[in-house]
């Protein structure tokens, strides 16, 4: 895997605010860029994981949400937080709550990434609010992602990214209902072996997704957590098969609960009545409570 990064910042260079003051607005503007190829033995791995019978080959359109298995920081063992993931600073603003993770986001989909092609990814701080509420201070960072080939854009994202204080142990939110109309329904079983290969295939070293003890006594989760994104693949996935001969041309996602091993959940959809290839969407957990909430859109060509 060769991966091209540079990172530049607009406006004068600050080491962060200090907690409390949440004035992190010399960090807006800071952008990066890199460079990929969509190698076939990464996107043949992932195939693999989902149990696909045959992988997109060279020259195919890269599956929606695929993307994500590229442009990831392989930063050396020592630049690495406690939590797993590189420590605070360098593209993202040295924000010390000590829980952070990414919430959602917003895809438009122009133009499929060719497997076996190279890419380039620009990414641009856009946004940075705190806020505070009943668990507590929260961070959010908005980061704006376009992903081109030969110089034609394919691929606009907004990611969320959240940091807040952590949580008492045992304690989650409480759930909410999914909606009653279903038009199609798709269990997931994620066991340990389907969350340790979409960490390595992403490497993602966030500690929740395969340290039992850390995910329990450190962040307070009842057990080992499956990764946002991964669920979110498989809801865009849901979405693309839900009309063939369609495509996936927008995909929103958030999160609202986490999902956890060896606890199975739904990925469900229902076409919107009112529009023409348009799906709300989302992932509910073994007791029926809304995990994850999205919408699709689906259109020609």
């Amino acid at each position: 895997m060769e991966v091209r990064a540079s990172v530049s910042s607009s406006g004068s260079e600050r080491s962060g605010s200090p907690e409390g003051a949440d004035d992190w607005s010399s960090w807006i503007g800071r952008t990066e860029t890199a460079t990929e190829t969509i190698a076939t033995e990464r996107v043949a791995a992932l195939a693999a994981m989902l149990d696909w019978d045959e992988a997109p080959g060279k020259g195919a359109a890269l599956p929606p949400g695929w993307h994500w298995l590229f442009f990831n920081p392989a930063v050396r063992r020592r630049e690495l937080g406690t939590d797993g993931h590189p420590k605070r600073g360098g593209f993202l603003p040295p924000i010390t709550l000590p829980r952070r993770m990414w919430a959602g986001g917003r895809l438009t989909y122009h133009a499929p990434l060719i497997v076996g092609a190279e890419a380039s990814r620009r990414s641009e701080i856009v946004k940075i609010e705190s806020k505070s509420g009943k668990s507590g201070s929260l961070t959010f960072v908005t980061v704006r992602h376009a992903l081109s080939m030969d110089g034609q854009l394919c691929v606009e994202e907004q990611q969320d990214i959240v940091y807040r204080s952590p949580s008492p142990p045992g304690r989650l939110a409480a759930g909410e209902a999914t909606p009653t109309r279903v038009d199609v329904s798709q269990e997931i079983n994620p066991d340990t072996t389907l969350l340790f290969r979409y960490s390595a295939l992403t490497f993602n070293g966030h500690r929740i997704h395969y340290d039992q003890t850390y995910a329990l006594e450190q962040e307070g989760y009842p057990d080992l957590v499956v990764h946002g994104p991964l669920t979110a693949t498989l809801l865009q996935g849901l979405a693309a098969s839900a009309q063939p001969g369609r495509r996936l041309v927008k995909f929103s996602f958030c999160g609202v609960k986490p999902l956890f091993v060896d606890r199975r959940f739904w990925i469900e959809a229902a076409a919107k009545p009112e529009g023409d290839g348009e799906l709300t969407m989302w992932a509910r957990d073994q007791e029926g409570h809304l995990a994850m909430q999205a919408s699709a859109q689906i259109a020609d060509g």
